[in-house]
């Protein structure tokens, strides 16, 4: 079973997004996310440094089934990228709510998580595309 952490905020794209405090949040992407793309084998992330705006791609992963691209779901600046995911991608299949997170967004416009999912909304809009 796909586990969706009540804790969390989610994007229709399949991002997760965890507050960290004084702004600062980090992104992955789900369990319902990394269970469809299959085996994880590589990981494009953003330059700690980049500005992003909501709903611009910051990266990509790519799995033995197919590639999908990682947006940011609020805009902020990137002040962390998850180095480990360069020489062990498959920490996504293994923890994608703990140790195979993404990067970490210093946030812009905190008002910005108001349009996100919470929990049950998001398992909703999951079962929806299945």
């Amino acid at each position: 079973m796909v586990e969706t952490p009540t804790d969390l905020k989610y994007a229709e794209t399949h991002e997760w997004l965890r507050q960290d405090g004084d702004g600062v949040i980090a992104i992955g992407i789900t369990d319902y996310a990394q269970d469809a793309l299959g085996d994880v084998v590589y990981v494009e992330l953003p330059e700690v440094g980049d500005q992003l705006s909501a709903q611009d791609e910051a990266g990509a992963v790519e799995s033995v089934k197919a590639a999908s691209d990682i947006f940011a779901p609020v805009s902020g600046e990137v002040i962390a990228i998850n180095e480990v995911l360069e020489d062990a991608p498959e920490t996504i299949n293994e923890s994608p709510y703990g140790d195979g997170w993404f990067f970490k967004l210093q946030m812009s416009d905190p008002a910005e998580m108001e349009s996100l999912l919470n929990a049950e909304q998001y398992i909703t809009s999951t079962e929806e595309e299945d």
